[in-house]
């Protein structure tokens, strides 16, 4: 098991003015899965993502991530499994506007303290394997928004972690862009990479092996019947 979240609480503020954000989620990830996490504007699910990502902490309960257990990692421990345990894709890509293509993806493996030479020969076969090798030195805003979700993809697995954590990665995406982003998801969960997926969209949802709904803070177990990647320009 790769994940296991056991009675997560997460509240903002103190005492009175304490506001309850996640209420005693359990949840459970095996290596290898594909899991989506859907639910509505407000309902907990960046929250959530933040503490399986290691960017917060929850009020209560126990977090246990490929073996480390959460509570106990300090802050250089938590920043290292960071790097090398998960990969981020974000809705928005944050990638740097002023560094390449290349330099992005290489910019983990500065933070991993992997030597130059081997940075860049890393990177440029991460942007080859997500089909960008004729835009290893474009600038993002020389990129269309399904070629800088594919740089933010080799970025996320250029250090080749084990656990792929992407929040609403084809809210920003045409139709198109979007199923061509869930293919590459669904070629590297067949290469072994675990991914928990956050989004709002059923259809994207549909395409993880298994789906789980969070509404008010309460995670529940959906079941959706998977869908062809191609369903979702129809």
């Amino acid at each position: 098991m790769i994940l296991d979240l056991q009675n997560i609480c997460k509240s903002y503020g103190e005492g009175k003015y304490a506001v309850p954000i996640l209420h005693d989620v359990c949840f459970q990830v095996e290596k290898g899965e594909y899991v989506s996490v859907m639910g509505p504007s407000g309902s907990g699910k960046s929250t959530l993502m933040n503490i399986i990502g290691c960017l917060d902490v929850p009020t209560s309960g126990t977090f246990t991530l490929d073996g480390h257990e959460i509570e106990k990692c300090s802050q250089d421990e938590l920043s290292e499994i960071r790097n090398k345990t998960i990969g981020f894709v974000f809705q928005n890509f944050n990638l740097l506007p002023r560094e390449t293509a290349l330099e992005n993806v290489a910019l983990p493996m500065l933070y991993g303290k992997v030597g130059r030479k081997e940075r860049l020969e890393r990177a440029a076969r991460a942007l080859e394997s997500v089909g960008l090798s004729e835009r290893m030195d474009f600038y993002p805003t020389q990129l269309s928004g399904g070629q800088k979700q594919r740089v933010a993809i080799a970025r996320a697995m250029v250090m080749n972690p084990p656990l792929l954590l992407a929040d609403e990665p084809t809210g920003a995406l045409d139709s198109a862009s979007g199923v061509q982003v869930m293919e590459l998801f669904q070629e590297l969960n067949r290469q072994g990479v675990t991914i928990v997926m956050i989004t709002h969209d059923p259809d994207v949802a549909a395409m993880a092996g298994r789906q789980v709904m969070i509404k008010d803070g309460v995670l529940k177990a959906n079941h959706m019947k998977n869908q062809r990647v191609g369903d979702l320009i129809d």
